[in-house]
């Protein structure tokens, strides 16, 4: 019972309730059309990003697809480049494959946009939904305490990376995992009354590579999600290739 990320992606998969999942967070379709209207031009990877998430799919089998969150990448009404990108992707996957999508802060107007997909598909709420012994939420609002009471809570949101340098001062950026007891003090703040709170937090990477994040190892950078870094206890980062990197607060 528990969720374990896939080697070299920034994916995992889940037990939950005798179904096998595949979990990803923060897709962010249509992104390319967002940073356009900021005036970022970049060629679209709509296509490889599409490919590798139904591949993924081929691969694992998976009996249901969660997603958490930022499905779409329109914080409000999505436009055209971005409805035809989350079409795409649904057209692409099985159609008997179940999904769950705990809707995120850029995912506007996504029950209409999911409306005619083959698949059936449940929009949970921000706060989260629990399936079996894991809870799922997007991160940007406090999972409700359901979803807190689960063995392990996966969240997104916060895309986190790391600033990696050699000893000849190269740079790059890599995705990491976030992992760790959950501290159940600012969650028992925030709702106002003792919680059933013994599990792991597993903060995922940004399954979309242009969405930016979190870096935790750059002085003065702010988390996202309001109940981090206080929610995570002992939190240790991993690299997507599963190397494990330490104390995600001395990284």
């Amino acid at each position: 019972m528990g969720v374990e990320p896939i080697p070299g992606e920034p994916a995992a998969v889940a037990d939950v309730d005798g179904e096998r999942a595949l979990v990803v967070a923060d897709y962010h379709a249509g992104i390319e059309a967002g940073l356009r209207r900021e005036g970022v031009e970049l060629p679209s990877r709509a296509a490889e990003r599409r490919a590798a998430l139904v591949g993924l799919v081929d691969r694992e089998a998976p009996d249901r697809l969660v997603v958490l969150g930022d499905l779409n990448d329109a914080i409000g009404d999505p436009g055209r480049a971005e409805r035809d990108k989350v079409t795409a992707l649904f057209e692409a996957l099985p159609p008997d494959l179940a999904v769950t999508v705990a809707k995120g802060n850029h995912d506007g107007d996504l029950e209409a946009l999911l409306a005619d997909v083959p698949q059936s598909v449940s929009v949970a709420p921000g706060h989260g939904v629990r399936l079996g012994a894991v809870g799922f939420a997007h991160g940007h609002t406090w999972p409700n305490p359901d979803v807190l009471a689960a063995r392990v809570v996966c969240v997104g949101h916060e895309h986190p990376v790391v600033r990696l340098e050699d000893e000849v001062g190269g740079r790059r950026v890599e995705r990491v995992w976030l992992r760790g007891e959950i501290a159940p003090e600012p969650f028992e703040e925030f709702h106002g009354r003792d919680l059933d709170v013994e599990g792991e937090l597993v903060v995922f990477p940004g399954f979309n590579e242009l969405s930016g994040g979190t870096w935790i190892n750059v002085a003065d950078q702010d988390f996202l999600s309001p109940f981090l870094p206080a929610g995570l206890d002992d939190g240790e980062a991993y690299l997507l290739d599963g190397t494990r990197l330490g104390d995600f607060r001395r990284v």
